[in-house]
């Protein structure tokens, strides 16, 4: 395994900071240069554990440093209201006056591989700041707590053989104002599985598909989706240096319409669809969502264009989970890039400590138990949770992600992780939460460009 890369990227930690004018008098700054009525700052919020890298060993103590700040000046005298405790688990609510030289916070520590999670809010000009800071103790010790069911490899085998009886019923059109001098644009859909309505229609899978202009043999890049509903405008920068890249969403219905359309099903129909028959292992949502991940691959496979050889996927959030899921799935699959993986270790909290998303296994808002921690519920899960599937990963990847995801936490994504026999490598971006900086992205970009050697 290669070392860690470690990014430094200052003010994505502050989820909080506006951009609309308020008057001076809101922020308590008093002193206006004379050649102006009023004045405005950027309110900032930053939360750091008081080591380099965050990370700590169990029993080593924690602090956490606060600093609260308008044009880069602290703001002494603000309310600061703050929790902490193990991330994404109930905290007691703490106040206290930032003192001028700034705030330190004892965090306490862990006797255990996780990680301690500080947040802070405070309400300056009628408005609510925020910053999160979160320290990692011995994060590469995480263990998940998952099972591994016996029938995990027959179970998807099974599977697999049902989508191979389906015919691939590939069609495509050609979106001409998408087109550039480099590379042809598609809307392409394919058959999966799913037996046919009483029309005759069978279920489908929808994407962008993007293929170099000039002749040749091209590598192929599939592109899984995050969570959610909404259309899709494929991967023109990577076709553009050189692969054919496919750009798919999950949900079987076209990916070229009107917004408001995808809204809609997000409110309506799909809204909630991560729980759909979670009862159930054999009709459970993500049962066709994965196997479609494969049946996009059969279809990259089938294109003249494709080299016969190199297979990438990649993806973040959902997609990143999709992205290890499909690589452990299919073996025409030579490497991956997964970016803050969801859907990992779902169990932790029901072993007192933070779960992956969609979090169904975590307690109501209102600290009831959650409605899905039934057995077969819980089973169910076993047979669809990253962890399974990275431990059978057998291609290079690489990973990325935050110390300060709050969607997908960094206690559940390192427990897949470690648990990946195959070559791998992470690249951390600490103080980023569930997003990318522009440097983060240009590093997972050039990784998958070296492996399918694109320009």
């Amino acid at each position: 395994m290669r070392p860690l890369h470690f990014l430094l990227c200052a003010g994505l930690l502050f989820a909080g900071v506006s951009a609309q004018a308020q008057s001076a008098n809101d922020y308590s700054i008093p002193d206006v240069p004379a050649h102006a009525q009023a004045r405005t700052a950027a309110v900032k919020v930053a939360v750091v554990p008081d080591r380099a890298g965050w990370t700590y060993a169990p029993g080593e103590p924690v602090r956490f440093n606060v600093a609260v700040t308008a044009d880069g000046q602290n703001l002494a005298g603000v309310t600061v209201t703050f929790k902490v405790g193990p991330e994404m688990l109930p905290a007691a609510e703490q106040v206290v006056a930032m003192p001028a030289g700034g705030l330190v916070i004892d965090g306490g520590t862990l006797n255990e591989p996780g990680f301690i999670r500080c947040v802070a809010t405070v309400k300056v000009g009628g408005r609510t700041y925020r910053g999160v800071g979160t320290a990692g103790f011995a994060p590469e010790k995480i263990a998940p707590t998952q099972r591994e069911p016996e029938d995990f490899d027959a179970f998807w085998a099974a599977a697999k053989e049902e989508l191979a009886k389906a015919p691939l019923d590939a069609r495509r059109t050609l979106i001409p104002e998408a087109c550039t001098d480099k590379i042809n644009v598609y809307h392409v859909s394919f058959r999966t599985v799913g037996a046919a309505n009483w029309r005759g229609q069978a279920s489908r899978i929808y994407g962008i598909l993007c293929v170099p202009k000039a002749p040749g043999k091209y590598p192929a890049i599939l592109n899984v989706p995050g969570a959610g509903v909404r259309p899709y405008a494929g991967r023109t920068d990577l076709a553009e240096r050189g692969a054919i890249t496919l750009q798919i969403g999950i949900h079987g219905i076209p990916v070229n319409q009107p917004q408001e359309i995808y809204d809609q099903l997000a409110m309506g129909a799909l809204s909630g669809y991560p729980v759909f028959n979670l009862d159930n292992r054999d009709t459970y949502y993500y049962r066709r969502v994965y196997l479609s991940c494969v049946r996009a691959n059969d279809y990259l496979v089938s294109l003249p264009e494709f080299d016969g050889e190199n297979l990438l996927v990649t993806g973040g959030s959902q997609g990143g989970q999709l992205s290890i899921v499909t690589a452990a799935l299919d073996p025409r699959v030579q490497a991956l890039a997964a970016v803050y993986p969801a859907y990992c270790d779902v169990t932790g909290y029901l072993y007192g400590r933070a779960g992956g998303w969609p979090h169904m296994m975590n307690r109501t808002l209102d600290g009831q138990p959650s409605p899905h921690t039934s057995e077969e519920k819980i089973a169910t899960t076993a047979y669809y949770d990253v962890v399974n599937f990275a431990r059978r990963l057998k291609v290079p990847g690489y990973y990325a992600w935050g110390y300060n995801d709050e969607i997908c936490p960094p206690t559940s994504m390192y427990a897949a992780y470690n648990v990946i026999t195959a070559p791998k490598e992470l690249l951390l971006a600490l103080e980023t939460g569930h997003t990318t900086i522009p440097e983060e992205t240009a590093l997972i970009n050039e990784w998958i460009a070296a492996k399918l050697g694109l320009e």
